[in-house]
């Protein structure tokens, strides 16, 4: 498990770097106009991916099942089912597409958000948004591979392809951008760079898994009400996700305009690979929680679920100090000083309930997708996509970015607290020792760390990178200093390793 989970992190990392790359090349490149466009076509193509009904997910359980019992033929009955399904979805989310598109245009372009757009720019982002409907559609059908190598747990193996998609993106962007900078270039690239994935993992299952078929040779029908009846609350989940991270741009580009757009980008643009350090967690918890129980080894899940959530936070709160009191200069050398105010606020809002929501979707709610329970946390995350874009619409108007960040803050709190108590009745876990385990002594352990960065701000003033690095650098020893002596004292579940295994040791 650790292997694989080190692999999503190597991957996140470099997800991290690519994006700390592109991000203020995309945005000098096409400007931040061009730019919050983009992320509206972004925003809306994928609210397309909510057709796929959580097929994705789905298909890694029934494989993972059929391969649990050994069974070829049924690995090949699982797929074959959910190519068909994912088939039929990709089209219906193509027609989709082209109905949003006039949407797109009158309800976006022809309003605020496009009002600084030349007449060819605007034509060239009614080009893009096609683009991106299209990329999201066949996505269904493309990115199936990945839950082949999933279930069989080749995660790194499927990192592996990942990574080279990001370097063939960043590369084509470097190359072709600057020579054509419009929303279309964009799209293009997504488009390319997804063809060459497919390629890749099915080249990769074809070496690894020879008797496993990506056809609709073996369709089962019988399948389908199954595969189907999961995919409900996987697709519940994905409606929530949706709602509460991919909506803010929507309703900032309808009250706002491209500028603010952009400027909420930013500041929120670190917490899609924070949840991918996460869910690089919950790829490989969901399919064991699945096979320890249909091995009868529940209680070997409550470990798991103490170990890697403490782990999780620690890793989520080293990166989220750092961003609470260097955020804002951290955005103006990254970006622009311009971003400092407002984009700067807006992450600061965010991280604070993203240290309780990530750990709790990395951990707890895998375990509890895999134990066959998804009905109440999908229900859950649902609301809280509902109120997270009902609070954001009701704050816009007085509060702003600040209104739309708070309306995403308080419902992910309120979330992460109700999917931990069910995994933690589920396991027979009490609360109390869950969230001091987890969570108290890690966030004691935090302070002499908070305390030290708080003290080099007030001598320094951070406003070069060396100095933010140095920053930086001391908050993280400090973390990582009471994180080995202090918090893992006595810890029953974790082991440091090597020379450093002394310092866990029992009193």
């Amino acid at each position: 498990m650790l292997k694989s989970i080190g692999s999503n992190w190597a991957l996140n990392a470099l997800q991290i770097v690519v994006l700390m790359f592109l991000t203020p090349f995309t945005l000098r490149t096409l400007g931040a106009d061009q730019n919050g466009v983009w992320v509206t076509v972004v925003s809306m193509t994928g609210v397309l991916r909510l057709l796929v009904l959580g097929v994705p997910m789905a298909s890694v359980k029934s494989i993972a099942e059929a391969r649990g019992r050994g069974d070829v033929a049924g690995v090949n009955r699982a797929l074959s089912t959910c190519l068909a399904i994912t088939l039929g979805m990709g089209v219906a989310a193509f027609a989709l597409g082209w109905a949003q598109l006039e949407a797109f245009q009158h309800g976006y372009l022809d309003a605020a958000l496009g009002a600084a757009l030349s007449p060819a720019q605007r034509d060239d982002a009614l080009a893009a948004f096609v683009l991106a409907a299209s990329q999201v559609a066949a996505a269904f059908v493309l990115r199936l591979p990945y839950g082949v190598l999933e279930a069989h747990d080749d995660f790194t193996v499927r990192n592996g392809i990942m990574a080279l998609e990001l370097f063939a993106r960043a590369g084509l962007t470097i190359a072709l951008l600057p020579r054509s900078p419009d929303l279309a270039t964009l799209a293009s690239i997504l488009v390319a760079t997804m063809l060459l994935e497919f390629v890749l993992a099915r080249l990769a299952i074809a070496r690894r898994h020879a008797g496993v078929r990506f056809s609709l040779a073996s369709f089962d029908r019988s399948l389908v009400r199954g595969i189907l009846s999961f995919s409900v609350f996987a697709m519940l989940l994905n409606v929530g996700t949706l709602l509460a991270f991919r909506c803010d741009a929507l309703v900032i580009g309808a009250w706002l305009d491209a500028e603010a757009t952009t400027q909420f980008d930013i500041g929120n643009k670190f917490f899609e690979p924070l949840t991918g350090f996460v869910i690089g967690i919950g790829a490989v918890v969901m399919p064991a929680a699945t096979r320890l129980k249909a091995g009868g080894k529940l209680a070997d899940l409550r470990p798991v679920l103490l170990r890697w959530t403490r782990i999780s936070f620690s890793l989520v709160l080293a990166v989220g100090v750092f961003l609470l009191l260097f955020g804002p200069e951290f955005l103006a050398l990254w970006v622009g000083p311009e971003f400092a105010g407002p984009a700067g606020a807006v992450l600061r809002v965010l991280m604070v309930s993203f240290l309780v929501y990530l750990p709790v979707r990395g951990v707890a709610l895998p375990i509890l997708m895999g134990l066959g329970q998804p009905a109440r946390p999908a229900a859950a995350l649902l609301a809280m996509g509902v109120v997270n874009v009902a609070l954001s619409i009701a704050l816009v108007g007085t509060h702003g970015l600040l209104g739309v960040a708070l309306g995403t803050a308080l419902p992910n709190a309120a979330f992460s607290l109700f999917v931990a108590a069910i995994a933690c009745r589920e396991l027979g876990v009490p609360p109390r020792e869950f969230l001091g385990y987890a969570f108290g002594k890690p966030l004691v352990g935090a302070l002499p760390a908070v305390a030290l960065a708080l003290a080099y701000k007030q001598a320094v003033s951070v406003d070069t990178w060396i100095e933010l690095v140095v920053g930086g650098a001391l908050c993280t020893s400090a973390l990582a200093l009471t994180w080995v002596v202090f918090v893992l004292r006595n810890d029953p579940w974790i082991t440091l390793p090597g020379p450093l295994a002394r310092f866990g040791r029992r009193a």
